[in-house]
């Protein structure tokens, strides 16, 4: 049971030390009811209090973690139903089906082609994670097929416990998500993931049902679940989705507090729609969907859609700072420096390689803001910029000239960086990206 802001406050040291973060032990106390702020923060609160808080400041939606390494997948975890009153934290896996009646060499090459599939953006490296294996007799074959030839984690699919044993067993260690756990097969796949320790979705019947199952593999012991309502249409799989995600934030109901699962694969057979559908589940709360089959043209855009989503609304999409190679540049090839602000990245990294002219480009951290934004708010000052490219960027371990060009909006800080950058150039560029190309053919470093 959630306990509320004053009941919160009464487990409190009530010292108002600020360690937190908050001004008063009552506001901690306020936003930790709220769940905008985690019992963590507090230092100083007593073992016995602790473990009382720790149960009622639990995520109303449970997180589980699914897969190994760079693939695993985070489901639930979520504090919020809309997008704007806070972020949403752990985004929508992505997974596509194989089936173990397909040939093993199928298998594999479906996997290699599948792990190929990775996109660099906004320093990120997006891409699926997950391969949904079903069927029965060869489960456990076709799922060693996918781990040992590819780094995807794996979600086991089968009402046949034998299988998921035998699967399960060949990937120990690589924490697959077991299921499904249906109402005929509930206590045997309850008892194998509680010795596996390993988490279970389950497949329900409808809503109601979901209730059922999450109370019995509770009390079987399975803490881990992800729920699969057993929706099979468009509309049905949305309409669970956005129930069962309030029923667990606004009625605070823990028999629905899961991450989700939903199976566009099984809803059409057709993949561009299976996509449009994946892509209504991604923006209303599926913790992972499942289509029959990724290529760039399908995979991609999902990838894209999931990234917006999961950006917190609250902070500007930025980039990493450091220097960001175009076209192989060598120690003779222009340097260019900008704001970190992602579309400023985007519109200018896109222009320099449209030129062809191999450049270094360095990313200034500036709170993500653009150029000009940037600028007027002090986050692109001309000695921050110039200490920034001359001392802190190493970019002088990669050229051998003292040239560097600066935004055109920016072109107030050249002075600054001058008296800054002693024995530099500092060339002014176009204001408008889409000039870039025509100066960097005619720049010439010194």
């Amino acid at each position: 049971m959630a306990l509320t802001g004053i009941q919160i406050f009464k487990l409190l040291p009530g010292t108002n030390c600020k360690k937190c973060g908050a001004a008063t032990c009552l506001a901690f106390a306020m936003n930790l009811a709220s769940g905008k702020a985690e019992l963590d923060s507090c230092p100083d609160v007593k073992p016995e209090s602790r473990e009382k808080l720790s149960a009622a400041s639990a995520p109303p939606i449970r997180p589980v973690v699914i897969g190994y390494g760079d693939t695993a997948v985070k489901v639930g975890g979520e504090t919020v139903q809309f997008r704007h009153e806070k972020t949403f934290f752990n985004p929508t896996g992505i997974a596509a089906l194989v089936n173990d009646s397909e040939p093993v060499d199928a298998i594999v090459a479906k996997v290699k082609r599948y792990q190929k599939l990775q996109y660099a953006r906004v320093g990120l490296n997006l891409r699926p994670e997950l391969v949904v294996v079903k069927g029965g007799p060869n489960l456990a074959a076709a799922a060693k097929a996918v781990v040992d030839n590819s780094d995807l984690s794996v979600i086991l699919y089968s009402e046949d416990a034998a299988a998921l044993k035998a699967a399960t067993e060949a990937l120990a260690g690589k924490n697959p998500l077991i299921g499904p756990a249906t109402k005929a097969n509930c206590a045997a796949v309850a008892e194998l993931a509680v010795a596996a320790k390993v988490p279970v979705w389950l497949k329900a019947a409808g809503l109601d049902e979901v209730a059922e199952l999450t109370k019995a593999l509770g009390a079987a012991g399975v803490k881990d679940i992800v729920i699969d309502s057993g929706a099979r249409t468009p509309k049905t799989a949305l309409h669970d989705s956005i129930a069962i995600r309030r029923a667990a934030l606004v009625a605070q109901n823990r028999d629905y507090g899961f991450g989700t699962i939903a199976f566009p694969a099984e809803i059409t057979p057709n993949l561009p729609i299976q996509v449009a559908i994946a892509s209504n589940l991604i923006a209303k709360y599926a913790g992972i969907v499942v289509l029959s089959d990724f290529d760039g043209a399908v995979v991609f855009p999902l990838l894209l859609a999931r990234l917006n989503i999961f950006t917190d609304p609250q902070r500007p999409m930025t980039v990493t700072e450091g220097i960001y190679p175009i076209g192989n540049p060598d120690e003779k090839s222009p340097v260019l420096v900008t704001t970190n602000f992602s579309l400023t990245y985007f519109i200018v990294s896109g222009e320099v390689e449209g030129s062809r002219v191999p450049c270094w480009l360095l990313i200034k951290d500036s709170e993500g803001l653009s150029v000009m934004t940037a600028w007027a708010a002090g986050k692109f000052s001309g000695d921050d910029v110039g200490i920034f490219v001359g001392k802190k960027s190493g970019i002088l371990d990669k050229i051998k000239h003292k040239s560097v060009i600066i935004p055109g909006y920016a072109a107030a800080i050249m002075g600054d960086m001058e008296e800054e950058l002693t024995g530099w150039k500092v060339a002014i560029g176009p204001r408008e990206a889409a000039h870039l190309p025509k100066f960097l053919k005619e720049f010439k470093v010194d």
